[in-house]
């Protein structure tokens, strides 16, 4: 394998002796953004969720910016994790917290930065995601759900990952708020964190952001390949899947 910041091989992972995925296999070169598409249960979540070290694999490696991450101790995951910006399905945001100690999580937990300057930053960052300071005091119940995805953003990109990592970042949105996090991701990958993987169903979103595609159904890639190459596969499985996500 080659030195790419993420090299997953041959990896199987299932569960209650079920599998999910079966033998997956990619490398992720720096500065693209690869897209896992596959329908509800197809195990994108599952994949990404290795990636980050948030599971473990039943079988097969995972290398992630340099280092074999499948058999590492929580504490010799923490310093990788935090190179990584990871963007859940629901924003993952702390009900309890307000905007600004949503964002500030990150920097109070992993860096000596005083309040003053944490407090720029978060100010910086949702700034960059088109929010300003006048959600700072709220909670995310207050909150849109096209914002609360904003603010996990943020949040994500607020320690300046190298790496980002999307779980279904337009599902539950509406087309408009789908259109704006999709435009987000491409200023992120053109300005803040050039190398990303988005998990999704979502062919619009593909379509705007991708640089390759990987197709997952029955737990292996049906077709893995430049995103224009993909989408006009010739495979039956694969062209059944795109159909069924166009209508």
């Amino acid at each position: 394998m080659g030195a790419g910041p993420i090299e997953v091989s041959d990896v199987w992972k299932g569960f209650d002796a079920t599998p999910v995925l079966r033998g997956v296999s990619l490398e992720l070169a720096k500065g693209e953004t690869f897209v896992v598409m596959g329908g509800s249960g197809s195990g994108k979540t599952v994949l990404l969720r290795l990636i980050a070290g948030l599971l473990r694999p039943d079988r097969g490696q995972i290398r992630l910016l340099g280092r074999n991450i499948e058999r590492l101790s929580e504490e010799d995951l923490l310093p990788i994790r935090r190179r990584v910006g990871y963007v859940f399905q629901g924003a993952a945001l702390f009900d309890s917290l307000t905007v600004l100690d949503n964002v500030a999580y990150p920097l109070r937990e992993h860096t000596r930065l005083g309040e003053r300057e944490i407090r720029e930053r978060v100010v910086h960052f949702l700034s960059l995601v088109g929010l300003n300071g006048d959600v700072l005091p709220l909670l995310p119940a207050e909150l849109s759900g096209g914002m609360r995805k904003r603010v996990g953003i943020a949040r994500a990109l607020v320690g300046e990952p190298e790496l980002m990592l999307f779980d279904e970042p337009t599902a539950g949105l509406d087309p408009t708020n789908a259109r704006l996090v999709a435009e987000l991701i491409s200023q992120v990958h053109a300005g803040l964190c050039d190398t990303a993987v988005v998990v999704t169903h979502d062919l619009e979103l593909t379509r705007a952001v991708a640089d390759r595609v990987a197709v997952l159904i029955d737990g292996c890639f049906a077709a893995v390949g430049p995103r224009d190459v993909v989408l006009k596969s010739t495979d039956a499985a694969v062209q059944a899947f795109l159909a069924g996500e166009a209508r």
